[in-house]
């Protein structure tokens, strides 16, 4: 199904029960899974300014929970979809939504999960991973992301400047989404995985689609990353530049994992600082500001 086609079968008079959608609202902090956190995140963005808080978001079988932030008198602004980390649309998402916000954007995370489980309360990662993320398909991620997009522009934002950034589980998601979605203007993926195992739920991964990107993508990946291997981010690099992408891939020598992910230990000062100004900079550059 097409972009357009996936929009038009939307209708604003779709309701939902507790049946079809385990998740209806979202958590408040930071996800259970999430610990150890620091005893202070580095970054904490107030909503002065702005409108910030959950909203509604029809999608074909229902509505799901998201996260909206914008600044108070803004009209036809930029969007970002913000794609969660593997916790879900928990508190360091608000958070980054907020700081968009700051700059200009209408930014919006969209609760993923919302049909297969609520990972706010769920105790490790393994648990998430198993009886959630494992069941979530990519085609419902994407039209969920269209679904988010159109509500955006009919509640504040300009469809013709939309962008799409995500961290972790969302970066993958990120590079899946830019070759789905043909209005995309562009892209940031922070540390999203490029390879695995492909099925009926994920037919494709980022690694075979550097020839198939409708937008420029900035990834950004940390070179001591041990959950995605250097040789497997050069390679893309590799493979995007052969089929002549504008998409472009930064390597930070020394940091993790999450390093961007200012509420845990694997947070980075300088490699999380430089990326942020680069996803600003891309945005401007391809057109989204």
């Amino acid at each position: 199904m097409s972009f357009k086609a996936d929009i038009a079968s939307l209708s604003p008079k779709m309701t939902f029960t507790r049946r079809e959608f385990v998740v209806t609202v979202l958590g408040a902090g930071f996800a259970v899974a999430t610990q150890p956190i620091t005893a202070k995140t580095v970054v904490q963005t107030d909503s002065k300014g702005l409108l910030a808080g959950e909203v509604k978001v029809p999608v074909p079988d229902g509505q799901i929970p998201a996260y909206r932030a914008m600044p108070e008198k803004g009209k036809n602004l930029p969007i970002v979809l913000v794609v969660q980390e593997i916790f879900g649309v928990h508190e360091y998402i608000k958070d980054t939504c907020r700081r968009l916000a700051k700059l200009g954007y209408l930014a919006v995370a969209p609760e993923l999960y919302a049909r297969q489980g609520d990972t706010s309360k769920m105790s490790n990662v393994q648990e998430i991973i198993e009886t959630v993320v494992s069941k979530v398909p990519d085609r419902q991620v994407l039209t969920d992301l269209d679904a988010t997009a159109a509500w955006a522009a009919k509640n504040g934002g300009n469809a013709d400047k939309l962008a799409i950034t995500g961290f972790c589980w969302g970066g993958r998601i990120v590079w899946l989404y830019a070759a789905h979605n043909p209005k995309l203007k562009a892209a940031v993926a922070w540390y999203g995985r490029l390879t695995g195992d492909k099925s009926e739920l994920h037919p494709n991964q980022p690694l075979d689609m550097a020839g198939a990107l409708k937008a420029p993508v900035l990834g950004l990946y940390g070179a001591a990353d041990q959950g995605i291997p250097v040789d497997a981010v050069e390679m893309f690099q590799d493979d995007l530049k052969a089929a002549k992408s504008k998409s472009e891939i930064v390597v930070y020598p020394e940091a993790p994992h999450g390093f961007h992910a200012d509420y845990r230990p694997s947070y980075r000062k300088e490699p999380a600082e430089d990326g942020w100004k680069r996803l600003h900079a891309w945005f401007q550059q391809h057109g989204v500001r």
